[in-house]
């Protein structure tokens, strides 16, 4: 029997809820985080993040939001 599952992906939309990229594999690279995927569901993609930009990142993120992200994942 072959196995139909589909590999697993993450959406990002736009504001009007249309798919922007769809992220096909997260994988560590070294020391930065790669992330594989497509844009506009064409264009193949290769986003690298490093350590120095996540810390970039989190400087972003004030304490309403990362109280909202730390219950993010439980929310339907």
């Amino acid at each position: 029997m072959a196995d139909n599952k589909k590999a697993p992906q993450m959406r990002v939309l736009d504001a009007n809820n249309k798919e922007l990229m769809t992220v096909r594999k997260i994988e560590a690279d070294g020391n930065a985080l790669v992330i594989r995927g497509k844009i506009f569901g064409a264009m193949p993609m290769v986003a690298k993040l490093t350590p120095a930009e996540a810390r970039a990142a989190l400087k972003l993120l004030d304490a309403k939001t990362i109280l909202f992200l730390l219950t993010f994942l439980f929310r339907k």
